[in-house]
């Protein structure tokens, strides 16, 4: 898919595994289903700490209370703005692969972390196919609704969500191409 990244899995290869498919996620900013309620919150939170930091600033009040704003402010301009950057850098990063025994997921912007899944213990595997034909494999029992905030840009929050192939293109040929290698890895 991108022009380097099976080098970048050669290291984690064996003689005995062949690599099937490797790819990234969709680079970018990205508009998740959790947008629908973060957008509308953090443009009021934002608004409401910018709204009354001007009228502390405004109104010549103690360097107590000037003070005391910042950090709500911080905390909206990053909901509205800072979350979306959090959230696209570390995926430049990320490189996913199918190997005739297994999934590895390759990630870190400082250092390299590795995460590797055996096909023949995976015992779930959820294909959520948006109509672009792009969108996310998980591989594992999804638990919501902590799950669903996994994916929200907030620092920490995707503790909660399987490993998956997040953000893939052709998601439903990588499912199948996932799937027929899972059956030929049981033979």
């Amino acid at each position: 898919m991108y022009q380097d990244s099976a080098n970048i899995f050669q290291s984690e290869l064996s003689s005995s595994k062949k690599l099937i498919w490797n790819g990234q996620p969709l680079t970018g900013i990205r508009l998740r289903k959790q947008d629908a309620f973060l957008i509308p919150f953090s443009l009021l939170w934002g608004g409401f700490a910018i709204f009354w930091e001007w009228g502390v600033i405004n109104s010549k009040a103690p360097f107590f209370f000037r003070l005391w704003g910042v950090p709500f402010v911080l905390i909206g301009l990053y909901l509205i703005f800072g979350r979306f950057f959090v959230d696209a850098k570390p995926r430049e990063k990320i490189f996913y692969g199918l190997t005739n025994e297994r999934i590895i997921i390759i990630s870190g912007i400082f250092s390299r972390n590795v995460r590797s899944l055996n096909l023949k213990t995976l015992s779930e595997i959820n294909l959520d196919e948006k109509p672009d034909g792009s969108s996310t494999i998980a591989f594992g029992a999804i638990y919501l609704p902590k799950a669903r905030w996994a994916s929200s840009g907030w620092p920490g929050a995707n503790r909660y969500a399987p490993p998956s192939f997040e953000s893939i293109e052709r998601v439903k040929e990588v499912y199948e191409l996932i799937r027929r290698a899972q059956n030929e890895s049981s033979k």
